[in-house]
C-alpha cells in the first residue's frame, strides 16, 4: 500500500515573482492607480489614509512567494494566526503594506475571479497579500488583496477577525527570506 503525502512549501507549486517597491508617496501610488484604471473599496482607501501605512523613500525587491494555505499543510483551512506562524517556521516573511500598490501596478495581467452573493470562493482569483495588522480594532482592515473582476482591476482592502478561517484553497503572498 502506498501513502501519498501532500506536497508543503518549499516542495510545492509556487509564484515567485520580484516586485519593484518604494520610491513613490502614497499620493503618488494612488495617481498611479488611477492611471492603470485600478479601483479600491473603503478599505482600502482607509488603509491609504491611515499614518500607519509608510512609504520608502528609496526604491528597493522584494522576492514574493505565492501559494495556497494547502501549500503550508492546512488542507483544512487556518486562521491568520496559524497561518502566519507556519510560514514564519518555513521561511516566509510577511509583507509591508507598501508592497500591496506596488504589486498591484506590477500584475496588470491577474486572472479574472467571479464573486458568489458578494462572498470570497475559494480559488475565485483573490491573492491576499499577508501583512502584520496595524491595527488591534476588526473594525480597521488586516491589509490588502488584489482582484480582477468583470469590472477592472482591484486593490482591495480585507478584514478579518483572529477567528476567522481560510479556506485551504486561499491564495496568499508573502515574502521570502533571504539567505545567505
Amino acid at each position: 500500500m502506498q501513502i501519498e503525502t501532500e506536497s508543503i512549501y518549499p516542495n510545492c507549486p509556487t509564484i515567485t515573482r520580484t516586485v519593484d517597491v518604494g520610491g513613490l508617496t502614497k499620493s503618488e501610488l494612488i495617481q498611479e492607480l488611477q492611471r492603470n484604471s485600478i479601483s479600491m473599496n473603503v478599505s482600502a482607501e482607509r488603509l491609504f489614509a491611515d499614518d500607519r501605512f509608510i512609504t520608502s523613500d528609496t526604491s528597493y525587491k522584494l522576492k514574493t512567494v505565492e501559494l495556497t494555505l494547502r501549500d503550508l499543510g492546512f488542507p483544512g483551512g487556518a486562521t491568520a494566526a496559524q497561518t502566519f506562524e507556519r510560514a514564519s517556521e518555513v521561511g516566509l516573511e510577511l509583507c509591508s503594506l507598501e508592497l500591496g500598490p506596488h504589486l498591484r501596478l506590477q500584475y496588470l495581467d491577474q486572472p479574472a475571479g467571479f464573486y458568489f452573493d458578494k462572498a470570497y470562493i475559494p480559488g475565485s482569483g483573490a491573492i491576499t497579500i499577508a501583512s502584520k495588522k496595524v491595527s488591534e480594532d476588526d473594525r480597521f482592515p488586516n491589509g490588502f488583496y488584489l482582484r480582477r473582476l468583470d469590472d477592472g482591476l482591484w486593490l482591495r482592502g480585507y478584514r478579518a477577525t483572529s477567528d476567522w478561517v481560510w479556506h485551504a484553497g486561499h491564495h496568499l503572498i508573502f515574502t521570502q527570506t533571504e539567505t545567505t
